[in-house]
């Protein structure tokens, strides 16, 4: 059987394309490594809650339309991201904030938090910061380095602060307001039911298969279709002959206790070096959810090696170099697409990941007449 499209990959980059291809008539198949569909932001229901097994998953935007096209597929609640911080044991509010100054510095107006961290500035001196230490102490300060960013940092990208570029923390966001509301989007919610039925409806009518590698019957695949849209890791699709791009792996510790709360907010991060997990997000504070147990993840950066699962890029100067080479052979392909964090080796949310979908749709469209 002949198709229009393969995709491969079934999350959200994948199925919205799959979606809006169905739409207009063309044929698609989708066939997915995993065994089930929604690649990282899929969701199972325990114990009447939805667990986002690969992480905290939270829709926020500015963007109008992304936010109704998305809303035709869940009703969202009005879920406000307010992760807390533990470094050693205290809570501290994040992002930045004077809730934050006050329990660092028990500052409380907006001038006195601005003046102690430029006397903090000040006294640290650095005009051309050299490394990612060096530009987040600039910004803010040493004391809100040390506690909130060094070791979370760390952790997440596997290595010293000190050996990191700058340009990771172009800016941090300081916030002279007692507001705990980590997104400034004009949108933020979760979909009540969990992410799981979106993917679904925008597969509906579509042919899925699961547990499904694309290299391991590679030839078979690129024969059934005219075009093929590829959501996986690019430097594999092309054998690695530029050599590997980075990665971050994930590894997440879920578990079902036996208690209705654990510990009273969805996220907490764990900011200090010692404590091997960056965060506990406890699932059912997503959606309220009610049952007599709750369930826990803790998730742990580590490092990625060939045949792991791909979480995020490490967007450095090197790799992006890497990737440039990459993105050229792509450029003059005709019939392989690539779409989604890994296809494009871009950090993107939610919404962008939405956007860059559709705008390859009306580029096919475009090119189909």
């Amino acid at each position: 059987m002949k198709y229009d499209y393969l995709i491969v990959g079934s999350g959200l980059f994948g199925s919205v394309f799959a979606y809006e291809m169905n739409k207009i008539g063309k044929k698609c198949l989708v066939i997915e490594k995993r065994n089930h569909v929604g690649g990282n932001i899929y969701t199972e229901n325990i114990e009447n809650i939805n667990v986002h097994k690969y992480g905290a998953h939270i829709f926020h935007t500015s963007d109008t339309q992304i936010w109704e096209y998305i809303n035709q597929f869940a009703d969202f609640n009005r879920f406000t991201n307010s992760p807390l911080a533990n470094y050693k044991g205290n809570l501290y509010n994040l992002p930045f904030n004077m809730n934050t100054f006050y329990q660092i510095w028990k500052v409380k107006t907006p001038a006195e938090a601005k003046a102690k961290i430029e006397e903090e500035k000040k006294l640290a001196n650095i005009t051309t910061p050299k490394n990612l230490e060096q530009q987040a102490i600039a910004l803010v300060g040493k004391t809100i380095y040390e506690i909130l960013i060094k070791g979370y940092t760390e952790k997440q990208w596997g290595r010293p602060c000190t050996q990191l570029p700058p340009f990771i923390i172009k800016r941090l966001p300081v916030r002279l307001t007692f507001d705990n509301n980590y997104f400034n989007d004009l949108y933020q919610g979760i979909p009540m039911g969990g992410y799981t039925q979106i993917i679904e409806k925008l597969l509906d009518g579509i042919e899925v298969k699961l547990n499904s590698d694309y290299f391991e019957y590679k030839d078979k695949w690129d024969s059934i279709a005219d075009k093929i849209l590829f959501t996986g890791m690019i430097d594999q699709y092309y054998d690695y002959c530029y050599g590997s791009l980075e990665y971050r792996g994930l590894n997440f510790e879920t578990e079902t206790k036996n208690i209705d709360n654990y510990q009273g907010n969805a996220v907490i991060n764990y900011t200090e070096s010692a404590i091997p997990y960056t965060r506990i997000i406890e699932h059912k504070h997503f959606e309220n959810s009610v049952s007599d147990k709750t369930i826990i993840t803790r998730e742990y950066p580590i490092t990625w090696k060939k045949g792991m699962e791909a979480y995020y890029p490490i967007n450095d100067k090197n790799n992006t170099e890497v990737y440039e080479k990459y993105q050229r052979l792509a450029e003059k392909e005709d019939k392989i697409l690539f779409g989604g964090r890994l296809g494009l080796y871009k950090y993107m949310n939610m919404d962008q990941v939405i956007k860059e979908a559709l705008i390859l749709v009306e580029k096919e469209k475009k090119n189909d007449i």
